[in-house]
């Protein structure tokens, strides 16, 4: 039972998982006592206030520090723009493609990854699932308007960088996304599975460039992007391929940090592969971290299919170790200090 128990703690590490409501539900408690997962992804449906959502932060990392010992990555979605998660007393920014129209790009570009830093730390939230680094390419699909920095790619290795710098200065993770780009995409892949016809000279040209400022800038993390892209992998959305995560962005790009996959409940994946075997699948294709952002039942699927192979011998415990080992060292990194939030400080600092 014990061996059970502590592969499924080990496996579990490897999930991000989304919660249903405002507050520490029992099966979010369980999934966390019983698997010890890596982090939770939270949405505008986790989210009332501040107060609310610097208790919620508090009671998360309460139950993970006092069953494992090991703090969460909470996670959030906040680009500026449509996308994002935090609403005023916050500060709203316009988004990235503000930021690159901005006459003042640079300045703006740090000032919008030091001010969400510091908002999200006071309410213990440590991650985002920022920047946006696709390079546009022609009119962007509907699900990216207002989300990419410009159709330059060295502009847009510039203002990420930025972002990523003033985010991690001021001790949030940061996550360049979605690799190797979706900036030609004309679908939506959280309904369907796009093919990006880039050749190779445009995706080195064009797509890798933001990337490869962000690896060199320290990125904590880099998000895979759900669609084919024929001239890397005529199979598999980079999500899956282990051409596009292992060959490409490790051993050609140096990338160290951790790999996240995108939500693998969306169209792209769910409809073709279904969601926990794209768990496994993306895990072996080098994901360090599988998002599943609604039904926590996929997780427990993901964590058995993905058990099941380790035990027999179809995916080795090296492999395991080696994802646990980057998730690790990111939470000895920015987790370190992880305590409950004040909530006279969140009081204060919102004037609330």
């Amino acid at each position: 039972m014990h061996s059970e128990y502590s592969l499924n703690t080990k496996i579990g590490r490897l999930f991000m998982a989304g919660i249903p409501g405002k507050s520490l539900d029992d099966d979010t408690d369980a999934l966390i006592r019983n698997y010890c997962i890596g982090g939770v992804i939270l949405f505008s449906r986790n989210i009332e206030d501040p107060m609310q959502l610097a208790t919620l932060c508090n009671d998360l990392q309460d139950r993970a520090i006092r069953y494992h010992g090991i703090p969460l990555f909470l996670a959030i979605d906040q680009e500026g723009g449509r996308v994002a998660r935090l609403r005023p007393p916050f500060t709203v920014f316009a988004g990235n493609t503000s930021i690159g129209d901005d006459p003042n790009p640079v300045e703006s570009a740090a000032e919008f990854g030091r001010i969400t830093a510091e908002e999200m730390r006071v309410v213990g939230l440590n991650m985002d699932l920022a920047p946006v680094v696709d390079v546009r390419r022609g009119e962007p699909e509907s699900h990216l308007v207002g989300r990419t920095f410009s159709d330059d790619p060295e502009k847009v290795a510039l203002l990420g960088r930025i972002v990523v710098r003033a985010l991690q200065k001021n001790g949030v993770m940061a996550t360049a996304k979605h690799f190797p780009g979706l900036g030609r995409t004309a679908l939506d892949p959280h309904f369907h599975l796009p093919t990006i016809d880039a050749n190779l000279e445009e995706i080195k040209s064009h797509n890798l460039p933001p990337f490869q400022a962000a690896i060199e800038e320290g990125v904590s993390a880099i998000m895979t992007s759900h669609a084919i892209y024929p001239a890397l992998d005529t199979d598999n959305p980079a999500t899956l391929s282990y051409k596009i995560l292992t060959d490409m962005l490790r051993r050609n790009l140096g990338f160290k940090g951790m790999v996240i996959s995108d939500d693998l409940e969306m169209g792209a994946i769910k409809k073709h592969w279904g969601v926990s075997e794209g768990a496994v699948a993306s895990f072996m294709a080098g994901n360090d971290i599988l998002l599943i952002c609604h039904n926590q039942g996929f997780i427990i699927e993901g964590v058995n299919s993905l058990r099941k192979k380790i035990i027999v011998g179809e995916i080795s415990p090296d492999r395991l170790d080696l994802s646990l080992s980057r998730i690790e060292r990111a939470k000895t990194e920015f987790l370190k200090d992880t305590r409950p939030v004040s909530l006279e400080e969140v009081s204060s600092y919102f004037k609330l």
